[in-house]
């Protein structure tokens, strides 16, 4: 496994392994702040939608997760920050482990209010599209990583949810939603079945570049 790259450093142009924890949401922040200047600093009664802060705050979800990942053991392969498909739907982290594979697609509403029913989830009383579209990247992930690999990958899609409050008023059936702070825990219970060898191929597939375009 690759030595990652220091903070701030550049994506390598092949290599996915490299890539930081939250990179792509914290440039799309500065791109955001340099563009739009003036709007960055109206508080939401102005009913702008600030588009950078909340990439910011995206940012700071992934970082926050990513330092509960470094605490797993070699294992468990990690890769930040993949984009799968000729759209670029970025999703946090891809971990790959004895468990199998997991697309992680991190929430940050810590401050907030998170409940999580059957077939949806809730933010401060607001629904959201979180369920279907990380079954959909689970999907997308599992058809891409099946093709390149040449083998029967399933990808489990994960919701990582920071919030001050998280409640479950039943489970959804396709997704598992974790609570970040016990995301690791969360991993180490799932049951082991891929052997090393099979770790370590999807992984070398799954941090190539070309294989999120294949």
């Amino acid at each position: 496994m690759p030595t990652p790259a220091p903070d701030g450093a550049s994506p390598s142009s092949n290599d996915l392994a490299l890539n930081q924890p939250g990179a792509t949401l914290r440039k799309k922040s500065v791109e955001m702040r340099k563009s739009h200047p003036v709007l960055l600093p109206l508080p939401r009664p102005f009913g702008i939608h600030n588009d950078g802060r909340a990439w910011r705050r995206g940012a700071q979800g992934e970082e926050a997760v990513g330092r509960q990942l470094r605490k797993q053991g070699e294992c468990r392969r990690v890769i930040h920050n993949v984009s799968f498909g000729k759209n670029d739907v970025d999703i946090g982290y891809v971990v790959i482990g004895s468990p199998g594979v997991f697309v992680l697609n991190t929430k940050n509403h810590l401050g907030g209010r998170v409940v999580a029913f059957t077939s949806a989830i809730y933010v401060n009383g607001e629904r959201q599209t979180y369920l279907a579209k990380s079954l959909a990247e689970g999907r997308r992930a599992t058809k891409l990583l099946r093709s390149a690999c040449g083998m029967d990958v399933q990808v489990k899609p994960v919701i990582v949810i920071m919030a001050s409050e998280l409640s479950f008023i039943g489970s959804p059936v396709f997704v598992d939603v974790v609570a970040g702070k016990v995301i690791v825990k969360w991993l180490e219970n799932q049951v082991p079945f891929l052997d090393p060898s099979k770790v370590e191929s999807i992984h070398e597939v799954a941090r190539s570049r070309s294989t999120r375009v294949s």
